[in-house]
């Protein structure tokens, strides 16, 4: 590792621990381990790497496989994990995702996404189900008269769009994350449908960008009905967008506002391979493949390694450590300044605190530069293990915590870490799109999802 922390003096990039891993195995006597992490209607992701033969270094085998699982499983996304050609990894990955165990979290957020229980299988070659990969063709249909919808947490925009061109657009506040009621969140949707609906002499398609999980245009998971009860989330939550959809007689289209994101980035950069990153309260992700399509993936990277120390920050809510939610979002910048000795308010919010450090960069204080290049240190190194997965042409950095020069800084010592430490990478584009040019793109992007057919 060339690059040293300012502040995270601890941290351990997970590639520069898997390369060496590789190497070390490489040297002696080895097997191959197999993963095998399979979604809805049978689609799969198989990874594979060499492990030791030699029981004396299963710890380590396994420290290293049960990284690549959890990562699999995030970036991915699936509820049968197979397992072929070491039986103890297989034995403690089953125990850490069984009940009670340190992976229980993930286990029951999977089983809640695909409707269907979570199984760890050891299996052998001759039984590792056959690779089944997607690439779902979606958006960049600019024809009709279409609604583009985002549902955001503080604000609701909507777009009528009349052969790809912005005719109308609104923004709404709305408070969903605090209302209880499911009608308040059908009404207000239905609203915004119905003010595009009626600058347009039709409706002809509908396409909706939404944080949250997706699945045959079904919401899985999603904080914006964070406070609504169970029981009315699966009652009338659910198929909610389905539902509207209907009331204007119109095909219908959600996906994540991650891979809208990264869309809207493929439209306007005329080009595909495009991984975006929102950096935010959270740590948000969307991916347009090589050949302009979504993978069906979850990209849900907060919940992805990042750090292969055993004594990182965890994340409150899976319960790991290193997870990409603490290095990039608002939290990862508290950290940060929390090591440089930063004192803030007990009271204040985090959105506050890193205001108080954005305010720190604008008046030339030194802790608030190096908390940047820290954080940019950890994307060079997290970008080559993303690309273990991903095949990125273009990254997209969006989100609060890159704003103003903070956000030159990152992507400045990014590439930096890319070009001397994985040359192989260096190529990557890494970018901001302009406020404004993310606003419309967004809205555009969101209303081509859906196909008409004629």
């Amino acid at each position: 590792m060339k690059y040293t922390m300012n502040y995270d003096k601890g941290y351990q990039p997970i590639r520069v621990a898997l390369d060496a891993f590789r190497a070390d195995v490489a040297k002696t006597a080895h097997k191959r381990l197999k993963i095998c992490v399979e979604r809805n209607k049978g689609y799969n992701y198989i990874y594979e790497i060499d492990i030791f033969a030699d029981d004396t270094k299963k710890e380590r085998n396994l420290d290293i496989a049960e990284r690549i699982v959890k990562s699999l499983l995030w970036v991915v996304g699936g509820y049968k994990v197979y397992l072929c050609g070491d039986d103890y990894i297989y034995e403690e990955i089953k125990k850490a995702y069984g009940k009670g165990g340190a992976r229980a979290f993930d286990a029951e957020f999977m089983s809640k996404v695909y409707e269907a229980p979570f199984e760890v299988i050891k299996t052998d070659e001759a039984h590792l189900p056959a690779p089944h990969s997607c690439s779902l063709k979606i958006g960049g249909h600019l024809d009709g008269c279409r609604i583009g919808f985002d549902a955001g947490g503080s604000d609701r925009k909507v777009s009528a769009v009349v052969d790809g061109e912005v005719v109308y657009s609104e923004e709404v506040v709305w408070f969903p994350k605090t209302n209880s009621d499911y009608r308040y969140h059908y009404e207000g949707i239905k609203a915004a449908f119905a003010t595009a609906a009626s600058k347009m002499p039709r409706v002809d398609a509908i396409g909706v960008s939404s944080a949250g999980i997706y699945v045959d245009n079904k919401i899985m998971v999603a904080s914006l009905f964070l406070k609504v009860p169970e029981e009315d989330f699966e009652k009338h939550v659910k198929n909610m967008y389905i539902d509207i959809a209907k009331e204007f007689n119109a095909p219908l289209e959600v996906a994540n506002d991650g891979d809208v994101t990264a869309l809207a980035g493929a439209i306007d950069l005329n080009d595909n391979g495009v991984l975006g990153i929102a950096m935010g309260t959270s740590e948000a992700g969307g991916y347009i493949n090589t050949e302009g399509g979504l993978n069906g993936w979850l990209n849900e990277l907060a919940f992805v390694p990042v750090d292969f120390n055993k004594n990182a920050m965890i994340d409150e809510w899976s319960g790991d450590y290193g997870c990409g939610v603490k290095y990039f979002s608002q939290d990862g910048v508290i950290k940060l300044a929390e090591y440089a000795g930063v004192v803030f308010d007990k009271e204040s919010s985090p959105a506050e605190r890193l205001k108080v450090v954005q305010k720190m960069m604008k008046d030339g204080d030194e802790r608030a530069r190096k908390i940047y290049e820290d954080i940019g240190t950890y994307l060079g190194y997290s970008i080559a293990y993303y690309s273990e997965f991903y095949e990125i042409k273009h990254l997209l950095l969006l989100g609060r915590v890159t704003s103003g020069e903070g956000g030159d800084i990152i992507m400045a010592r990014a590439r930096e870490v890319l070009a001397e430490e994985y040359p192989q990478y260096k190529g990557i584009d890494i970018s901001m799109p302009d406020e404004s040019n993310r606003r419309v793109g967004q809205s555009i992007a969101a209303a081509s999802l859906t196909e008409i057919i004629k």
